[in-house]
């Protein structure tokens, strides 16, 4: 890295720190004891929510429960400190977890803490280096796709919840008397979610139903599954330490491949989370650091026992929808979790699922796109093959294959109908034949390009006008080269207008062929000006 890099990125990185401090005064500024009230009261709800999702999440990946609660612990504290968007919450989620799983069981542990450091710094690069901002490239009908598979993945990782340990040590669904009970409070719960914002909104409705269904069971000591079932939460301060592995080249062949797809997927997820939650809120930005602040969280999460983590939209979205808008709630769910742990964890375990799975079905009411439903029969059935097959990759893989493939698809049909945009007119003066290029020039429209030309017919005097066109890369300069050398082989006369500066720049062949005019258009290509592209020996 260069001496004028470095001073660049630490500039943008005082700049960002500034930046932060004056959004976080005046945030703070405006806050009433109304408002603090509600992002507090937000923030508890989150913290409920949370506890079985990262007790959950910490079994998936193989680890102690309390693995899975520092994880959310710390990297929601630290991304609601200091991530781009604030009302966002991070913690333990599943789809990093079934990437651990393997490390852990073929490893252990230990190597899964140094992994999770290594992803920290990786995402600390990226943050660095602004790679954030290339979330705009995902298309609208890969989030519609997006957000349709994560609330059919949330809702279905509550009938988890549904199923009963045996003697045998597996699983069985709950029947009879407590499968009813259980869904009874259940939508006892949403209705609570549901109708109270209607009566009063000085409580949030998710903490309500969730006090209310409790309240219900503890009292009449009704038999169904509480949070304690799953495990113990009670725990002390997570323990600093450095990962006990082998600092070695062979450790780092290990980890990098794990350290890689974590940092990548735990990005797509919290950079799309990034967008979901700042349409609904109304705000722009904030990529960039929110990559940092997921690298910073997840380098201190490895050093202190944690699994890792991202941003999770589900309980995002509970936090938002509580009146959580603020970083106070994010900071708030983070502590209160901590509490929990360290203090409350008895009370915490009595909660029953089924309130928790209320209060998760609801966000997936909420999370699901249900006007894709109605506008798939309107959009192109380009965009609507791209939401169906985003929405089903993501409950079949996960979330940033499916990202991966929806962006992949779009931008296969995006090039394939600019391909057929190519075409030209022609028309004789005098002896001269002139073809007229429209459309795009590019890698996907170079052959169609080609075709539409007949040196071998043409006369001798040859002028291809490029002013309703536009080169777009190499492979459309390169087009050009070979057509000139066609016509050169021919013994024809070719000359080219309107081409701009860095195509008369970047052509060979044809570069001698050009005639330049005042009103030479003026765009650049997506090309490396140092390079040449279709070299000849032909000598024109």
């Amino acid at each position: 890295m260069t001496s004028n890099t470095t001073a660049t990125l630490f500039a943008d990185g005082f700049s960002a720190v500034r930046s932060y401090a004056q959004a976080a005064a005046q945030d703070y500024s405006k806050l009433t004891p109304g408002i603090l009230k509600t992002e507090v009261l937000a923030g508890l709800t989150v913290a409920l929510a949370l506890v079985p999702e990262a007790v959950a999440f910490a079994f998936v990946a193989g680890v102690h429960p309390l693995v899975g609660l520092y994880a959310a612990f710390i990297v929601g504290l630290v991304t609601a400190v200091f991530g781009g968007r604030p009302g966002m919450i991070s913690g333990a989620t599943g789809a990093l977890a079934v990437v651990m799983v393997e490390l852990v069981s073929s490893h252990g542990v230990q190597y899964l803490f140094a992994t999770v450091v290594l992803m920290g710094i990786l995402q600390l690069i990226a943050g660095a280096l602004r790679w954030g901002k290339f979330i705009r490239m995902v298309p609208y009908p890969v989030m519609l796709g997006f957000v349709n598979g994560l609330a059919i993945v949330i809702g279905l990782a509550q009938l988890e919840q549904f199923r009963l340990p045996t003697e045998d040590g597996g699983h069985e669904w709950m029947a009879g008397t407590q499968l009813i009970v259980s869904l009874a409070l259940v939508g006892l719960t949403m209705a609570i979610i549901w109708g109270l914002p209607k009566v009063t909104k000085a409580i949030p409705a998710p903490l309500a139903g969730i006090g209310i269904v409790a309240a219900i069971v503890i009292l009449f000591g009704i038999d169904v599954p509480r949070v304690g079932d799953l495990a113990s939460i009670e725990g002390s301060l997570p323990p600093f330490a450095i990962p006990q592995v082998p600092f070695n080249l062979e450790t780092l062949q290990i980890i990098l491949p794990y350290a890689v797809i974590l940092a990548a997927i735990g990005l797509i997820e919290s950079l799309l989370t990034l967008n979901l939650v700042g349409e609904i809120k109304g705000e722009r930005g904030g990529a960039s650091q929110e990559c940092a602040a997921q690298g910073a969280a997840n380098v201190i999460t490895g050093f202190f026992g944690g699994m890792g983590g991202c941003a999770m939209i589900g309980q995002s979205m509970i936090n938002v929808k509580s009146g959580g808008l603020r970083r106070i709630s994010g900071i708030a769910a983070a502590l209160f979790l901590l509490s929990f742990i360290l203090f409350a964890s008895a009370p915490i375990e009595q909660i029953p699922l089924a309130a928790l799975v209320g209060v998760m079905f609801m966000v997936v009411l909420g999370t699901f796109a249900w006007k894709s439903l109605q506008i798939l029969v309107r959009v192109p059935k380009s965009d609507a093959l791209v939401i169906v097959i985003v929405t089903v990759v993501t409950v079949m893989e996960d979330l940033a294959v499916a990202v991966l493939v929806g962006v992949i698809v779009s931008a296969i049909v995006f090039a394939w109908k600019q391909a057929t945009k190519m075409h030209v007119t022609s028309r004789l003066e005098g002896d001269t034949k002139i073809y007229r290029v429209e459309g795009p020039l590019f890698f996907g429209s170079t052959e169609s390009f080609a075709r539409l030309f007949e040196p071998e017919s043409d006369p001798e005097h040859v002028v291809i006008d490029f002013a309703e066109a536009r080169v777009a890369d190499h492979s459309g300069l390169a087009a050009i080269d070979a057509l000139a050398q066609k016509y050169a082989r021919q013994g024809k006369d070719l000359r080219l207008r309107h081409l701009s500066p860095d195509c008369q720049r970047l052509l060979t062949t044809a570069g001698q062929l050009i005639e330049p005019a005042e009103d030479d258009p003026r765009y650049g290509i997506a090309a490396d000006y140092g390079v040449r592209v279709g070299r000849t020996d032909t000598g024109h």
